[in-house]
């Protein structure tokens, strides 16, 4: 029968894209890079103290199979022969932390997660030392904030005048990066502590954990990373691209746990299980790189911003290192092939995007959906002098500031929560432009237009303010899996799958909608400059740690307390002298 035949589509390229809440398995057409089908598991968070945030990874590996395996029954659906899915690339949260027992395959611990931005000094909460350890069997995922302060004893040890960690890495010390969760791990779970002395013990982001797992896991699974994911763990020298033995000898981290580096492009292991089985994994990216390459930005000074919870701005430096003076990170952006070049990236993270909307909903309840915001801010079009700065666990790039809080100010007895929500949408685009200002800076070369993708880009009032408050035009591509298509393009460039050609000729147009600046640039201008005199005063509010977690009593201040207790007895004795009743 003619409606059992399986249509013929050219290579297909399957794609892993796991984050933070979330799992996916994409299947795209390696010709025109059209999206054929996917499916998507929602992943839990797990927070067994304040501060910390861990994953299953035993649950996220679970997740990747249940997606592969329900994808490829969607494709069947559709009569479309699985056997020409020539290869699967993986795109991950990054900073994200695991370790694993070789032997057994089993995790030792949950995954540790990194905070929601990185800098010089987070703004984040101190765990109290002693906490409690929870039960093994999850990793450290890249929102957590417990090694707090085991980053502030590694910070005492690094000379003022030769800071060796950023120099090699073009990171900060801070809490995001992987590093510092191992160096928790080792210090805290004395399982991890036993496997690393038994030689049992294999540390890895996400994407080393999956592609060990997919491989074979215990039976021969490949234990490898690529330059992207290295690079965010702090124990990777940018330059030489190789761990770093000093660096490895600061954290006090064993190089025997560490995975093989390798590009972002090449056959690392097939499939050992599943509808796939077979099947190269051949491409790996970090979720932000893998946007930037899905985004196509290949050539200098080319940049994307991806909105979410967060937003991280990626500009590509070519193979450059450039070294930020303005609070931007320095990270590898891709290696599409072992003899192929590796170019680097600045990369700026607003921490708080998406968020202000839940914000809005879950904590003032103004808007009952997230969708809702966009109607609210239409039916005003303006915020009417109103600026909400949603500094909540201070500022992040580029001023991290850890004492500044969310404010909203140029309040009137004539603002309502329409103006409220148009100032949300406008704070989110002001802080793209501050980030974008100082990559301006840094690089010396003005971006001409910027490429958008997240979730948030469905927001066409969003868009449209961007485009306002940059006063460049804002491209936005009509396919949001951005972040998914780059790794699929680096699993089918790959060197023996050479399925997906990326050779700027053969690259498929993506149809685009652009949002053109339609105000001009003096209001642009003036809206800026009174967005960064909010930003000011919501400096200094938190000036010391005890004024937020402290003794909430008054009496927990000496002389306020003598003050007050002297007052109330003098004002009993005056009115006793003049007879009052």
């Amino acid at each position: 029968m003619a409606s059992s035949k399986k249509a013929v589509l050219g290579p297909l390229v399957g794609a892993v894209d796991q984050g933070t809440s979330s799992t996916r398995f994409l299947v795209f057409n390696s010709k025109t890079a059209e999206l054929l089908s996917h499916h998507q598991v929602e992943i839990k968070q797990e927070f067994p103290r304040e501060g910390w945030v861990e994953q299953d990874p035993k649950e996220i590996l679970q997740s990747v199979y249940e997606c592969i395996e329900k994808t490829c029954e969607k494709l069947g659906q559709l009569n479309i022969d699985i056997s020409n899915i020539k290869a699967i690339g993986v795109s991950n949260q990054r900073e994200t932390t695991v370790v694993w027992d070789k032997l057994t395959g089993e995790p030792l611990y949950n995954a540790v997660a990194a905070p929601v931005s990185p800098g010089p000094s987070d703004p984040a909460a101190v765990v109290p030392s002693g906490s409690s350890v929870p039960a093994a069997g999850t990793c450290s995922v890249w929102l957590d904030l417990r090694t707090q302060s085991t980053v502030e004893s590694l910070s005492k040890r690094i000379p003022g005048n030769n800071n060796f960690v950023k120099s090699k890495t073009g990171l900060p010390l801070s809490t995001y990066f992987s590093a510092v969760k191992l160096r928790w791990l080792l210090d805290n779970v004395r399982k991890v502590q036993k496997a690393v002395e038994e030689d049992r013990a294999l540390f890895g982001t996400i994407d080393s954990w999956l592609i060990w797992s997919l491989t074979g896991g215990a039976s021969g699974g490949v234990h490898c990373t690529d330059v992207t994911n290295a690079s965010r763990t702090m124990l990777f020298n940018i330059h030489s691209l190789e761990w770093d033995k000093e660096l490895c000898e600061f954290f006090e981290i064993p190089m025997k746990i560490l995975p093989n580096v390798r590009s972002s492009s090449e056959i690392y292991g097939l499939m050992k299980a599943g509808a796939l089985e077979g099947v190269p994994i051949s491409g790996c990216l970090g979720d932000q790189s893998a946007a930037l390459v899905g985004q196509m930005c290949f050539q200098d000074g080319q940049a994307k911003n991806t909105y979410g919870t967060g937003c991280f701005l990626l500009c590509n430096t070519g193979r450059k290192c450039v070294f930020s003076e303005h609070g931007l990170l320095t990270t590898v952006a891709y290696k599409l092939g072992r003899d192929k070049p590796v170019y680097y990236a600045l990369e700026g993270s607003v921490a708080i995007a998406g968020a202000v909307i839940r914000w809005l909903r879950d904590n003032l309840g103004i808007i009952k959906s997230s969708e809702e915001i966009e109607k609210l801010a239409k039916e005003v079009g303006t915020s009417y002098g109103c600026y909400f700065v949603p500094a909540f666990s201070g500022l992040y790039a580029p001023y991290w500031e850890p004492s500044a809080r969310g404010i909203i100010c140029g309040l009137t007895q004539f603002t309502n929560k329409c103006h409220i929500a148009f100032a949300a949408l406008e704070a989110v685009c002001f802080q793209t432009r501050e980030i974008l200002d100082a990559m301006n800076r840094d690089c010396g070369i003005p971006l001409s237009h910027l490429q958008v993708d997240g979730g948030m880009t469905n927001n066409k009032i969003l868009m449209q303010l961007q485009a306002d408050i940059l006063y460049i035009p804002v491209v936005k591509p009509s396919m949001p899996e951005t972040t998914a298509l780059g790794a699929a393009m680096a699993a089918g460039a790959a060197e023996g799958v050479g399925v997906w050609s990326l050779e700027p000729e053969d690259l498929s147009a993506v149809t685009m909608e652009r949002f053109e600046p339609q105000i001009n640039a003096e209001e642009s201008e003036i809206r800026y400059s009174t967005w960064k005199k909010a930003v000011m005063k919501s400096m200094g509010w938190v000036t010391t740690q005890s004024s937020e977690s402290g003794d909430p009593s008054i009496f927990c201040s000496l002389p306020l307390g003598f003050f007050i207790v002297s007052s109330v007895v003098m004002l009993i004795g005056a009115r006793y002298l003049s007879g009052m009743p």
